[in-house]
Order: C-alpha cells, then sequence, then structure tokens
C-alpha cells in the first residue's frame, strides 16, 4: 500500500502543477511581447493620422496587456479577441464604438488591421504597427 501511494505521488503533483497553468496562445503571446507604434493609419486607402485627420487619435504606442487592458494611441480602454483570435474587440469610453480589428497580419515585427467605421459612409480603415 505504501509503494502505490508512493507512486501516486509525483502523478497527483504533476497533474495539480499543470492545471494551475493556463496556456497562452501564440496570437497572445504576438500581441502582449511589446509596445508596437503606429507605422501608417489608413482610411479608404489614404493616410488620415495627422493633424485633424479622422485616425490622428489612434498615432502613437499601442500596449495590448496580458490582463486585456490597454493604450491605443491617445485612447486608453480593454481588448479581448474574438473569431478564433482572428479579431481584436477594442473597446474605450472614448470611442463612439466597440472596434471590431480584423487581423490581417500579426509576426514578431508587424501587426496589421482593419475595420469599417462609421461615419457618414462606412470607411475602411486599415492601420499597421511596427515593435517600437
Amino acid at each position: 500500500m505504501k509503494k502505490i501511494l508512493f507512486l501516486l505521488l509525483p502523478v497527483t503533483l504533476m497533474l495539480a502543477a499543470s492545471c494551475g497553468k493556463e496556456k497562452t496562445s501564440e496570437r497572445f503571446r504576438l500581441l502582449t511581447a511589446h509596445e508596437w507604434t503606429s507605422d501608417s493609419l489608413l482610411a479608404d486607402g489614404v493616410e488620415a493620422g495627422g493633424p485633424g485627420q479622422i485616425l490622428e487619435k489612434f498615432k502613437g504606442d499601442v500596449i495590448f496587456r496580458e490582463d486585456g487592458t490597454g493604450t491605443f494611441g491617445q485612447y486608453s480602454g480593454t481588448w479581448v479577441f474574438t473569431d478564433n483570435e482572428t479579431t481584436l474587440a477594442i473597446d474605450s469610453p472614448d470611442l463612439l464604438i466597440t472596434v471590431p480589428a480584423h487581423i490581417v497580419e500579426l509576426t514578431e515585427n508587424s501587426l496589421k488591421v482593419t475595420f469599417p467605421f462609421p461615419a457618414e459612409t462606412i470607411i475602411n480603415v486599415r492601420m499597421t504597427f511596427k515593435p517600437k
């Protein structure tokens, strides 16, 4: 009986240790690994990140923290993956809507997202970021 308990103890400890660890996905790791900085901010294919332009407040640094909070240019708020980690839902009290940013590319060196922006007409937005 002591031998059985002696053999079960290591197995029980290994199971308990593995249950406590949540595995993060590769996309989660890539997104939260570093601070990003805006590279281009396009609205309907035209640069729109300059002073007075529609994407001006998204210009600058973007941080996706592991706890689901972040900063997105001049906005602060929350983010979450949706649609099997193909979309980022970005929310801020300063934004009129939750931004459904479709991830076009996510690598160590590049983050590219697109989303429709509601205005008088729907504006197609494409934002690219690089590691800072």
